[in-house]
């Protein structure tokens, strides 16, 4: 038997890089993951690695020196990442957006700037949107930009950044009222501004704070922290796409892509724990017999792999459907909600088949259960996934009564 969410249709070039990755990801990530996660270390050799691979860039048009390939492979490589060690692909994903949303909206100077030494690995992106208080209501956020001759002033606190501390350029959402009189809709007076800093923690350049990282229940390795803004000032070069008022929906854009990045990190975990679960369910005997020979563990064994082929499989067509240039949210809401909430469930499932070894931390779907909650939250929790959904569908099938 094939090994379970294989894709069809995918080119040599496509089947070479993935190799190329499931090799490194066996070689390098899966054997040191879970003493590193332990340690809650930064795993600065796999992100070396991961440079030379060419990962940092692989979405980004040749012009710039990345590999310009499709979300497509991108979401497959996200995939094997995951499997091995979910904090990996995260240092992947925030960076991947940062340079999505430049290709996407930036201008001809900000691509020329950032564009080639993002597809290098020398500059690493994150992005900031959430605002302690805020969870889901981006409308809501309070960090403000006020325009002070050819610079803008930040001031204001930002929360959860994945890469605060090891990036060097954060992609911030901000209030901008200058242009946009009062009374104008919240999303239209927002602005994404580039801002360039030095790696670390502290205080990285004048205005700017980014304190330690938070400690996670899960989720370890990737440094998750807050960034304040006191007095820091911008150029306006800087503003992406170089007018303000647009930053809802760059953001938002580049959402919808970190979307498929998370469904395909929910791939990648659950096939790890379903390969956990049967491995152990052939060598643990019970009653005389391996315990894979117990109809109860063949049903689970039979739910999970079932349910890392459909997550896959919605996972293919919603970055399909991005790379057709057609609206996806709807496929990425789908594919982001089934596939974080099936990654749940089967990492749970291959929890119990571990008995009380699953409790122990010498086994490596301890680890795998801490970090499963994490994709039910990122780039929108179950709930938001339901709603944008459920608006889609209205619109698709609006009665004509």
């Amino acid at each position: 038997m094939a090994r379970l969410a294989q894709t069809a249709g995918l080119t040599d070039i496509q089947q070479e890089i993935l190799s190329t990755v499931r090799d490194f990801v066996d070689k390098e990530i899966i054997p040191v993951a879970t003493e590193l996660e332990h340690r809650d270390e930064y795993p600065q050799q796999i992100v070396d690695g991961l440079k030379e691979l060419g990962l940092f860039g692989l979405m980004i048009p040749e012009e710039y020196g990345g590999l310009g390939e499709s979300l497509l492979t991108y979401a497959l490589c996200v995939e094997e990442i995951a499997r091995g060690w979910m904090s990996v692909s995260g240092i992947i994903n925030t960076h991947f957006i940062v340079a999505y949303m430049l290709k996407q909206h930036g201008t001809q100077e900000q691509k020329d700037h950032f564009l080639p030494r993002m597809a290098a690995g020398d500059i690493r992106g994150a992005f900031s949107m959430s605002e302690p208080g805020l969870g889901s209501d981006v409308s809501a956020i309070t960090s403000k930009a006020v325009k002070d001759g050819e610079e803008y002033v930040l001031n204001g606190q930002k929360m959860w950044l994945t890469n605060g501390g090891t990036s060097s350029l954060v992609a911030v959402l901000v209030r901008s009222d200058e242009g946009h009189p009062e009374g104008t809709a919240p999303h239209k007076s927002m602005t994404t501004f580039l801002i360039e800093k030095e790696p670390g923690f502290g205080e990285v350049r004048p205005g700017l704070t980014i304190p330690g990282k938070i400690d996670k229940m899960g989720y370890k390795g990737v440094d998750t922290t807050e960034l304040i803004m006191d007095g820091l000032r911008v150029p306006a070069d800087r503003v992406l796409g170089g007018v303000t008022g647009r930053g809802f929906y760059q953001m938002m854009d580049g959402v919808e892509v970190g979307r498929v990045n998370v469904a395909a990190r929910g791939c990648g975990v659950a096939q790890r724990a379903f390969e956990l679960g049967v491995q152990y369910a052939q060598q643990r005997h019970t009653f005389g017999k391996p315990i894979a020979q117990h109809q109860a563990i063949q049903f689970k064994l039979a739910e999970m792999a079932t349910k890392v082929e459909a997550a896959h499989a919605m996972m293919v067509n919603a970055a399909r459907k991005k790379d057709s240039g057609e609206r996806n949210d709807l496929e990425a809401g789908m594919a982001k909600y089934l596939a974080s909430e099936y990654c749940k469930e089967v990492v749970e499932d291959a929890f119990r088949i571990h008995g009380g070894y699953g409790f122990s931390k010498e086994y490596e779907i301890e680890r795998l259960y801490r970090e499963a909650p994490m994709l039910l939250i990122g780039e929108g929790t179950a709930e938001i996934q339901k709603m944008i959904i459920g608006r889609r569908l209205l619109e698709e099938y609006r009665f004509q009564g």
